[in-house]
């Protein structure tokens, strides 16, 4: 007997009070705070029900090879995994010996918000270097750029750099390339997060390639839950070359999906219709939208310029705590009393509106 989905009972019924939570509640934490897209959700659907090879062996996962050639050119290689901290960490230790480390901006998700993963679980060095603006440039990384052959020193033979930055801040392709010449000449090798790479591509206009692979970059952390996926990163590695054994390093790691169709499937929905940059320039253009009308408050001190879909500032004491408790949202760094406020696919031009007219109350009751 032939099953279908349609013949079992729904097990959570939204209309019965099954939903947990309260839909109509917007904040400006995080792009993962937000839900799925739609049509994310339908590209689940489409590709559940009967069944396909497992650990990658399916028709989507080979489907998305060839979507992410048309995006970053041919002889590419793509490795779906769970989460973009995995990604990272396979991505660098595909890069590196094990006596190898890596330079980073201090400000780093790799070296801020892992726990340690690239260090405990890779077994990398991450040698950090203070930046302004969270990106890194020849003369900074030459900072930690030294110490070849010192038995002492753990060796620098990778850079890894975020697209854009963990401050919202954009390189531009002539950046990424100066650095991976940079690095190259000194045969070190360039990694890039890319958990926000499509608002990357938004605030550049420009092709996912013309910043990447055509700037240098030898491998990639391909970033889909922050733009609207279930869950699911891809690591891409731009130059095969330089990166080694990553089918055996995703299952050492962890990042192995049994049922990687459901991760596949996501991504070609992505990348194929041009949902990626459409829910992009939108949360970008959200973020522009609360940047110009809080430049103009009196009390409001952006602290980064708005490239993306983040928006940076200084609040006077005790506001933050105040506006939090309608609309969520984190501190950046609490002793200069900084926070950070985060735009998504889903954030409407009300919901800024609103957030805004908050700000002032809080403001003028200040």
């Amino acid at each position: 007997m032939t099953s279908t989905t349609e013949e079992f009972p729904a097990a959570f019924d939204t209309e019965a009070g099954g939903r947990l939570h309260d839909p109509s509640i917007r904040g400006f934490a995080s792009d993962n705070y937000s839900g799925v897209h739609p049509e994310i959700l339908a590209a689940l659907a489409a590709a559940n029900g009967g069944h396909q090879v497992s650990y990658g062996e399916d028709q989507y996962t080979e489907r998305l090879q060839e979507v992410m050639e048309q995006h970053f050119g041919e002889g590419i290689e793509c490795f779906p995994v769970f989460n973009g901290t995995g990604a990272n960490v396979l991505s660098l230790q595909s890069l590196l010996p094990r006596w190898g480390a890596v330079i980073c901006a201090s400000t780093a998700h790799i070296n801020m918000d892992e726990n340690g993963a690239p260090e405990r679980i890779g077994g990398i060095k991450l040698l950090q270097v203070p930046t302004v603006d969270g990106k890194l440039t020849p003369g900074l990384i030459d900072r930690e750029a030294w110490g070849w052959g010192d038995e002492h020193r753990a060796q620098p033979l990778a850079v890894s750099i975020t697209q854009t930055t963990e401050l919202g801040t954009c390189y531009t392709p002539e950046e990424i390339r100066a650095i991976a010449d940079h690095i190259h000449a000194k045969g070190m090798k360039l990694h890039m997060d890319g958990a926000r790479l499509a608002n990357a591509a938004a605030h550049l206009g420009l092709p996912l390639r013309a910043f990447t692979r055509d700037a240098g970059v030898d491998i990639l952390s391909f970033g889909g839950t922050k733009n609207g996926l279930l869950f699911g990163e891809v690591v891409v590695a731009l130059n095969p070359e330089a990166a080694h054994g990553l089918k055996f390093l995703r299952k050492m790691n962890m990042q192995l999906a049994s049922k990687m169709r459901f991760i596949s499937v996501q991504f070609i929905a992505l990348l194929e219709s041009g949902l990626w940059l459409r829910s992009a320039e939108h949360a970008n253009a959200m973020a522009s939208r609360l940047r110009t009308a809080v430049d103009s408050i009196e009390g409001v001190e952006p602290t980064q310029a708005t490239e993306s879909n983040g928006v940076f500032a200084v609040l006077p004491a005790g506001v933050a705590d105040r506006l939090r408790s309608s609309f969520k949202f984190y501190d950046w760094n609490e002793a200069n009393r900084e926070v950070r406020w985060m735009c998504s696919f889903d954030t409407t031009e009300e919901d800024i509106d609103s957030f805004v007219a908050a700000i002032k109350r809080e403001l003028a009751s200040a």
